[in-house]
């Protein structure tokens, strides 16, 4: 659909128009994991040069929500304004964050009268990355992802980053990626090199083959039978050190289950990078669900790159 296209159907949802294409958009909630992905979408925003929106989602438009409002009695037009107060206090607090973390960056404010995951999900054909925070739902907080993000790393159209509560003990520094030897991975490794490079963080280029007897079990150095393996990664690696000479990036040939492999990575990693394709069919190192494992399962950073 041509650009144009998209900027009338956004016309007609107020707060949603004057969103420059290619930002980083970002929601915000209040929530200390908002807060969180808030700072660091701040920081890519300053990193890369580009503008950052962020958006909060009031969930209270539509007829329905409104006929239930005026048959309780209640002025719809005073609940909907008050609404979106409170939604403004949240964004400009947001932006008093961005202020201090990057005081050079662009910012804008976006109050969509939808629910929290359609309106990311429209904002996310235009933008160049989407930053979220989630708590976590049910009876296993430290797991399971609250639906915005659940929804929005299932099919990414755009790269998403998804921010969990990190326990103050923990220290995390690096960047983990997965990567195939049938070379469907492009997409996530150049995104996590260029965040390596921004960001000035070690990179693992982590290459796992499939061993359900081993959760993890790192292939040693001189350990026999792995020569093809080790040749593709290290082409693999050669590749991007040339475009990315800043880069530190350590090959990690190990056996497992991908999906256990990479949580288990992730627990002392700034950040993991998996890819999906786009279009649900998940190939390569992410056979299956393993990106949707990763993302929920991970107590850390997680960012989900849509694969051509």
């Amino acid at each position: 659909m041509p650009r144009g296209g998209r900027a009338a159907r956004r016309g007609s949802v107020p707060g949603m128009t004057g969103v420059p294409p290619r930002s980083i958009v970002v929601g915000v909630d209040g929530s200390q994991t908002s807060d969180r992905a808030v700072d660091w979408a701040a920081e890519q925003a300053r990193l890369e040069g580009r503008d950052l929106t962020l958006v909060h989602a009031t969930g209270a438009v539509g007829a329905a929500a409104l006929l239930w409002l005026d048959q309780a009695g209640v002025d719809s037009d005073l609940a909907m304004d008050g609404a979106r107060r409170c939604a403004e206090q949240l964004l400009a607090a947001a932006a008093e964050r961005v202020a201090q973390v990057a005081p050079d960056v662009e910012v804008r404010g976006v109050v969509a009268d939808l629910d929290a995951r359609d309106a990311l999900l429209e904002l996310a054909e235009d933008a160049a990355l989407v930053v979220v925070g989630s708590r976590g739902r049910g009876p296993v907080r430290s797991l399971l992802l609250g639906s915005v993000a659940h929804a929005l790393s299932r099919q990414p159209v755009c790269p998403v980053v998804v921010l969990r509560p990190l326990a103050e003990s923990v220290v995390r520094r690096g960047i983990v990626v997965g990567v195939d030897a049938s070379g469907t991975s492009t997409a996530a490794l150049d995104f996590a090199y260029r965040l390596a490079s921004l960001r000035q963080q070690p990179l693992r280029v982590v290459h796992v083959i499939w061993d359900a007897a081993q959760s993890s079990g790192e292939v040693g150095p001189d350990e026999e039978g792995y020569d093809a393996e080790r040749r593709v990664l290290a082409e693999t690696l050669a590749g991007m050190g040339e475009r990315y000479p800043d880069v530190a990036a350590v090959p990690v040939l190990t056996r497992g289950l991908v999906d256990r492999v990479l949580v288990r990575l992730a627990e002392d990693a700034g950040l993991v990078v998996v890819g999906v394709h786009r279009r649900g069919a998940l190939a390569g190192l992410v056979r299956g669900r393993t990106a949707a494992i990763v993302t929920e399962q991970s107590s850390g950073t997680v960012a989900v790159v849509p694969e051509p």
